[in-house]
């Protein structure tokens, strides 16, 4: 751990969110997944230290760990009694293919039309920013804040978070807190203000089939030979039924019903099916038959396959065999299912469709995820769903997150019920090429945080 630099003065009271400095640390390439990219994700941490001390935080320190460094921070309120909120979110950023980009290049921050392109820009710089602008807004005309708020920002997220326990183990005081807001997470749209209230597990898994020693020539044993390509296709046919059911053995046995409040926000809340194929690129609805987008989206399970891999792909493929072919697998989950027990289901079912002749692997990332929803009568929910309609203007719904968050593991860490408060939406291009974030979503969100800011005591109290 780093020493705790001295307390820089605040940056003149300007505009709460500060732009220019995010479009100057979105600038910053820090690609967890790449190694050469490593001291650029230590140069995101520094920069986000020095970041939080600007802002006023008389603590604020880079955390090292096995592998990239987290930030932390701790701004006190006046009351030594006051609740504690710790923020989590993330500084480092998906990888980026240059080659794909159209607006700008990944790691040369644009601003355009009303948004800011830049890898990381909304996932999830912007909404760090937004919390630090929230931050100054709040301070405007108090001393101290009414709550005393502190910020993990880790910086290995998008690698799967795989030293997030040691963090919180090891700093497991300065990280106490009554609550936990995440915030790596979406809205719905800006016209329909909506809280998070739920978020998918997830458990990844690379599956591959082997059918002989290496790469046959097909015109001498075409139509005799195995052919590991379309085995693994075979398999991943039987992952789900002709409705879009997955087929592990006891999948959905732990399958919970939504809650009522979020299943009468679904029913009503409205859903553009063309708009949303448009602003997310896709080129139809697909998924579990008998339910909404929405419902698929936010209320059940989901397999995805990530990616294939069979064959050359740096060459023609010259009439070969190929004797090895790959999948990586993606099942989301949702309360309350468990991510071990998940795993296991997958490994059963892969035995039930083993052929004899074939060679198969199957190997569960260590970093799974067990899904997560929040009380849905805890005060600090209705503290923030306040918030968010004093913000927006109108009355805040209850929604889900199709992605993962490590919500589960921090809950139990900290023993303390998990807000989400996110400002990044369906279009802003998450992990793809011209990732954006809408600036008037990062103003609402600084707003609707520092509303929270003034309604989190009296909910805790």
């Amino acid at each position: 751990m780093s020493a705790t630099g001295p307390a820089t003065p605040r940056d003149a009271p300007t505009e709460p969110l500060a732009l220019d400095a995010l479009t100057e640390w979105v600038g910053v390439p820090s690609v967890s997944s790449d190694p050469e990219r490593a001291e650029d994700v230590r140069r995101s941490a520094h920069w986000l230290a020095d970041r939080l001390r600007r802002s006023g935080l008389p603590r604020a320190a880079v955390w090292e760990t096995d592998g990239l460094p987290a930030v932390y921070g701790c701004l006190p309120a006046a009351d030594p009694d006051a609740p504690v909120l710790l923020v989590y979110s993330h500084h480092d950023v998906h990888a980026a293919d240059a080659s794909e980009w159209r607006v700008t290049a990944p790691f040369s921050p644009l601003r355009r039309d009303g948004r800011l392109y830049g890898r990381g820009a909304s996932d999830a710089k912007g909404q760090i920013m937004a919390h630090l602008g929230a931050v100054r807004a709040h301070l405007a005309n108090r001393p101290a804040p009414a709550v005393t708020v502190r910020y993990l920002i880790e910086g290995e997220e998008e690698i799967g978070s795989v030293h997030l326990a040691d963090l919180l183990s090891e700093h497991a005081d300065e990280l106490s807190a009554d609550v936990v807001m995440v915030s790596d997470t979406m809205l719905w749209s800006l016209r329909e203000p909506t809280v998070c209230t739920t978020v998918r597990g997830s458990v990844t898994a690379s599956l591959t089939v082997r059918g002989a020693e290496r790469d046959l020539h097909s015109g001498a044993v075409s139509g005799a030979a195995a052919d590991a390509a379309l085995e693994l296709g075979r398999l991943l046919c039987l992952l789900t039924d002709d409705s879009r059911r997955i087929t592990l053995p006891g999948f959905y046995d732990a399958v919970a019903a939504p809650g009522p409040e979020l299943r009468a926000s679904l029913d009503s809340l409205p859903f553009d099916l063309p708009g949303w194929l448009a602003e997310t690129g896709t080129f139809r609805a697909d998924g579990e038959e008998g339910f909404t987008a929405p419902e698929r989206l936010w209320t059940r399970p989901a397999v995805e396959v990530a990616r294939l891999t069979a064959g050359r792909t740096d060459a023609p493929s010259l009439g070969l065999i190929p004797a090895e072919a790959g999948a990586d697998l993606l099942l989301r989950l949702v309360p309350h299912q468990r991510a071990d027990e998940v795993a296991d289901q997958l490994r059963a079912w892969l035995a039930g469709h083993r052929r004899p002749g074939f060679g198969y692997e199957l190997e569960i990332s260590s970093t799974i995820s067990d899904p997560y929803r929040t009380p849905e009568r805890h005060p600090a929910l209705a503290a923030l769903t306040r918030a968010v309609g004093r913000a927006y203007g109108s009355p805040a719904r209850p929604i889900g997150n199709g992605g993962a968050a490590p919500a589960a593991q921090l809950a139990r860490a900290c023993d303390a019920p998990v807000l989400f408060f996110g400002t990044g939406l369906p279009g802003d291009g998450w992990h793809g090429p011209d990732e954006s974030a809408g600036i008037e979503a990062l103003r609402l969100g600084v707003r609707a945080l520092a509303a929270f800011l003034e309604e989190l005591p009296s909910g805790l109290r």
